[in-house]
């Protein structure tokens, strides 16, 4: 007997399917007659996918910059999992690791580079910040925790040091068999096209439409030379929204030319989230429908593709033996503002409405779920 059976649940592909849980992982997909413990019944028009994954928010409650509550940025909005980009260095990582574990949602953390995390804007001004052998250190204590490293290679972070910073993390990337490296974009110095040059398979560019003038596109709109090498090469690209990094025009712009984002993610964190213009994951993939992607492009850069960049091995797909994290979602048709963060407003007529997250077999109804009464609570 299953734990749970969730039946009649819409694929992004349009097909309807049983969905069995056992042991905090799918046990079997298709048309499933077997009974179990509990059995959820849709009528097929919720769709679910796999857990969606948020690879770049900040939820250190004790960040006196970025900070907020794992659950209020994943369970309540339907993201099973989270990834806290850098709020935290070596000297804070266990305390983030600590704070999260009585979270619903499944946290993890790209460790930053500057042994302090994000305390001040400019971390990264001080390479003595830089400290490699705390760096290893953390990753030994934290090996299931960490799942890689995050710099922020922006002026105001880096501060008179350029380019050093990166180079270091590519050398701290090294000494620790290859890990996942996130390195954010904004204003140069240094030049986006020193930093790509950099950039090897699998390093992950953050913010990588936004509309500061060290943008991934040219003044005539076309992709720099050096970004086009970097993504030859197997650089990946994450949306990561937040407040400043996110622009309509760069995005369509891109699109158009079949420059997709690896992953959506939304740099959330509690101003953002409750001013805007970030709000939920769910609202920054509703943006992505207003502008040409599809649902299945868009469902797959918050479950296989965020996991395959970070190498969350056992999430982002239904396949049994993979983790029971799911979300349920509907799509509503109604015209709404989307805000980005230079200003310009859409009117999306699609939207994410995530009403219920299953995290390793337990379900959990969101905060629009409850809203509209969806399921028995």
């Amino acid at each position: 007997m299953f734990d749970l059976i969730i039946r009649r649940a819409r694929l992004v592909d349009e097909r309807l399917v049983d969905i069995a849980i056992q042991d905090g992982k799918i046990a079997a997909i298709g048309e499933i007659t077997a009974p179990a413990k509990d059995e959820r019944l849709l009528d097929g028009s919720v769709y679910l996918s796999a857990g969606w994954i948020d690879s770049h928010v900040h939820c250190y409650p004790k960040s006196p910059i970025y900070h907020d509550e794992a659950d209020s940025i994943g369970v309540a909005t339907g993201v099973t999992t989270v990834v806290d980009a850098g709020s935290t260095g070596a000297d804070d990582v266990d305390d983030l690791r600590q704070l999260t574990r009585e979270a619903r949602t499944q946290v993890y953390a790209l460790l930053n580079i500057a042994r302090t995390g994000i305390v001040t804007q400019n971390e990264l001004a001080d390479l003595s910040q830089i400290d490699k052998p705390a760096v290893h250190a953390a990753l030994q204590r934290l090996p299931n925790f960490i799942v890689g490293i995050k710099a922020r290679i922006s002026s105001s972070v880096v501060g008179e040091n350029g380019i050093r910073p990166l180079q270091l993390a590519k050398e701290i990337q090294q000494e620790n068999d290859g890990l996942p490296l996130m390195v954010h974009i904004g204003n140069n110095p240094p030049n986006l096209d020193d930093i790509a040059g950099l950039l090897t398979a699998g390093d992950i560019i953050t913010h990588c439409y936004n509309g500061k003038p060290n943008r991934i596109l040219t003044p005539k709109g076309e992709l720099r030379q050096a970004v086009k090498k970097a993504l030859q090469r197997g650089v990946r690209l994450d949306v990561g929204h937040g407040s400043a990094s996110f622009s309509f025009e760069v995005a369509r712009r891109a699109i158009a030319q079949g420059i997709l984002p690896d992953t959506i993610s939304s740099d959330i964190y509690c101003r953002n989230r409750i001013e805007g213009p970030v709000k939920s994951l769910a609202h920054v993939m509703s943006k992505f429908l207003s502008i040409g992607m599809t649902l299945p492009q868009i469902i797959d850069c918050v479950t296989w593709k965020a996991a395959e960049g970070l190498r969350l091995a056992h999430k982002g797909r239904l396949e049994p033996g993979f983790d029971a994290d799911l979300t349920l979602f509907t799509l509503s048709h109604e015209t709404r503002p989307l805000l980005d963060s230079e200003g310009e407003t859409v009117q999306g007529t699609q939207h994410f409405t995530p009403l219920a997250a299953v995290v390793a077999g337990q379900w959990m109804v969101t905060d629009e779920g409850k809203a509209k009464n969806v399921f028995d609570l």
